[in-house]
């Protein structure tokens, strides 16, 4: 029996995805060559890892052992390919990115022409999401998260903090007038975050206490979503600064409030699974982003115990 890491790359594939279309589409292969190639594996093992039905697939009891075996052989194939990678010094392969759509749009995309140009060899997946996802499930080398972190089994690295900003658009203050305290934006449409509930929180110092909870007339599930309902006049949002500064400097969007800032600082992590030797294309994407978004806390913030996501 010989067994090849073609057929063990496909048979994850199928147990990632959950099926063999999606497994498919992450490989670059028609759904019938990796059925075939799943179809192989089990007659070398002598042993049906998945079962097969018309809604979904299942792994076997023989299944879930081969799994735990094949991915550790897998990820010693990757290890022993990127240590000559790194004997080189040539960054290569493929880096797989996640972000949120704001963080992506406006902290990644722009910065990507001058990261290819240095690092030509490395293939890159950009990919946005609005919720945290699982880095194994995902094929995710790299995620970008805003906010206090909480998962001990990944790393995490520093890239910026970042100001958030209350802002509306010149028509809406024409039509509705422009707060002039904390209290006052009951009185508005607030535009918020459909979940969770923490990114409803606005850093505002108030008779009530140091930060105000917003309830929001309008909710969607994306920063990106919540800025363009604010541009468009809807109401009142809170947002980061690395989403506001061309908005704010044309004067699209006004900042208010100002003197309630609280001084929270909101952070921006790169994190990634804890590994004895950190992959070099991994490495040299984490060096850039923290030398391009400023990994140094900016003068006078301050991290609090919880922190609303952006």
């Amino acid at each position: 029996m010989s067994l090849n890491s073609d057929a063990l790359r496909s048979f994850l594939a199928v147990v990632d995805a959950g099926g063999m279309g999606a497994a498919a589409e992450l490989l670059g292969q028609t759904a019938s060559g990796v059925s075939r190639a799943l179809s192989r594996l089990e007659e070398e093992l002598g042993v049906t890892l998945l079962t097969r039905t018309t809604r979904r697939m299942e792994l076997t009891e023989e299944g879930r052992l081969f799994q735990q075996k094949a991915r550790a052989i897998v990820a010693a194939l990757d290890e022993a390919e990127e240590c000559m990678r790194i004997r080189r010094q040539q960054p290569s392969g493929t880096l797989r990115v996640d972000a949120s759509a704001p963080v992506m749009l406006h902290c990644v995309a722009p910065r990507m022409a001058e990261f290819r140009a240095l690092y030509p060899e490395i293939q890159l997946e950009l990919t946005s999401t609005d919720r945290i996802v699982d880095l194994v499930e995902h094929r995710t080398d790299v995620a970008l998260r805003a906010g206090v972190l909480g998962d001990s089994s990944l790393h995490a690295r520093l890239l910026r903090q970042s100001r958030l900003y209350v802002v509306a658009s010149p028509a809406y203050l024409a039509r509705q007038g422009r707060p002039r305290t904390v209290a006052a934006l009951d009185q508005h449409a607030l535009l918020g975050f459909t979940q969770p509930d923490s990114l409803n929180t606005w850093p505002l110092r108030h008779a009530g206490g140091s930060s105000y909870v917003a309830r929001p007339a309008l909710a969607a599930s994306s920063g990106e979503m919540v800025r363009s309902l604010a541009l468009a006049g809807v109401g009142i949002a809170c947002l980061s600064d690395f989403m506001l500064h061309e908005d704010l400097a044309s004067g699209r969007l006004l900042p208010l409030l100002e003197g309630a800032d609280n001084g929270y600082r909101q952070p921006l992590h790169a994190v990634y699974y804890r590994n004895t030797q950190l992959a070099r294309r991994i490495a040299c994407f984490l060096d850039f982003l923290s030398e391009k978004g400023g990994a140094a806390p900016s003068p006078g913030s301050r991290t609090p115990q919880r922190s609303p996501l952006r």
